[in-house]
């Protein structure tokens, strides 16, 4: 089996995450590779990249990004090597390629030949077609009239440049995962991929989901660990509130959480998450979007004989406070006015990852934001994003931490 590349891991390997900002010791990435260069103005749209980014490039970026975590004692894991050594075992096998050629496109007998095709990939092979994709000319075995009537610059199986973004797909929540259920229909195929990793990959035997995709829309970039015990989660283009009111119950239900904050948010590219508006830096300290700083509200949910109780809303930092036990919470502004604001919240300026309590990764680019979160006692480390950004997400929407310190 492949090794994944990072610091040594002790043998007894952990899972557990109950904040934004304790150390962060292990994070699972995804090094983009062949899924970006089949990325054209055709189809960017419907795969949700709003440029075409330049592959090589975004390469280094990401190496650079990873180096920087290791440097700081992270331990880094990648997607594709942990689904490769998930592949050898047939049951994960057998699903990855059912779930490859459930699409009704196909009909039964594209899907007979993609199927046998996919059959006879060896593991290596087999998790690079289901993330890179595979084209119609690829199959040369491909025949019958679906196959013909397709557009030779089609792809039969979708490539999945979105896996980039690995917070999206899954996300821990004290030591169980919540493999979750992706709204857009072109990222689907990231959380059952996810999901086959934490299934069947010896390092995560015995992990128990919280989530999975099978439930209402909930997306990782929408949960923020405000601290052990309280979780926010946006709702607004990719999270629906049924989806906040399942992982309510399910993480109060398991003694994951006691408080889940519901914050709605506006249903725009630009705020697709939470996590674009705003993330935590320390323990107390968060950096916001000044538009939404103020005007953020929350609905405080308990689960009370069984059933949850929504509390009337409330503004977001006040709701949240109290929940963390808190006077209140300090704000960093992203941006130094108006126009520089939503500028470098579009460039995900709030899209920080902390690596620690006051020290984070942000992109170097959003030059005010991190100039603000300086000024403020914040270590930024920075790191360059001019390619991996085309697909709207940070540093936090590329890294799903797998382990932190308790903060």
């Amino acid at each position: 089996m492949t090794q994944t590349t990072g610091t040594t891991a002790p043998d007894a390997h952990e899972h557990r995450v109950t904040s934004e900002v304790g150390r962060l010791r292990t994070v699972l990435l995804h090094r983009p590779g062949a899924e970006l260069k089949r990325l054209t103005p055709r189809n960017s749209d419907k795969l949700l990249f709003d440029a075409i980014p330049w592959a090589g490039r975004a390469q280094e970026e990401h190496d650079a990004f990873a180096e920087a975590l290791r440097e700081r004692g992270v331990e880094v894991l990648y997607v594709t090597e942990l689904l490769q050594d998930a592949l050898e075992y047939g049951a994960a096998r057998e699903q990855a390629i059912a779930d490859a050629i459930v699409d009704l496109r196909l009909g039964d007998q594209l899907r007979r030949v993609v199927e046998g095709y996919l059959r006879d990939l060896d593991p290596e092979d087999l998790s690079q077609t289901l993330v890179a994709g595979l084209a119609h000319e690829e199959l040369k075995a491909g025949h019958g009239l679906v196959y013909r009537l397709m557009d030779r610059l089609d792809f039969i199986v979708d490539p999945l440049p979105g896996l980039l973004f690995t917070r999206d797909n899954s996300a821990w929540i004290g030591d169980r995962v919540a493999v979750t259920s992706l709204a857009m229909e072109a990222r689907r195929r990231e959380a059952q991929l996810t999901g086959l990793i934490y299934a069947h990959h010896p390092r995560f035997a015995g992990v128990e989901p919280v989530y999975s995709p099978a439930l209402e829309h909930l997306e990782g970039g929408d949960v923020l660990l405000l601290c052990p015990g309280v979780i926010a989660v946006g709702t607004g283009e990719r999270t629906t509130p049924a989806g906040v009111e399942r992982l309510a119950r399910q993480v109060i239900g398991a003694g994951l959480a006691h408080t889940v904050l519901a914050v709605p948010i506006a249903q725009e590219r630009a705020t697709m998450h939470l996590d674009t508006v705003c993330t935590m830096v320390d323990v107390d300290t968060v950096v916001m979007y000044p538009p939404v700083a103020h005007s953020l509200t929350a609905y405080t949910v308990t689960l009370h004989d069984g059933d949850l109780r929504v509390a009337e809303p409330r503004p977001f930092l006040e709701a949240a406070a109290d929940a963390m036990g808190l006077d209140r919470l300090k704000v960093i502004d992203t941006g130094l006015d108006p126009v520089t604001a939503e500028r470098e919240q579009w460039d995900d300026g709030n899209n920080t990852l902390a690596v620690a309590p006051r020290l984070c990764v942000a992109y170097e680019r959003n030059i005010e934001t991190n100039a603000q979160l300086e000024a403020s006692g914040i270590e930024v480390i920075r790191i360059s994003g001019s390619e991996l950004g085309t697909g709207r997400g940070g540093p936090r929407c590329m890294s799903c931490p797998i382990l932190r310190d308790a903060p």
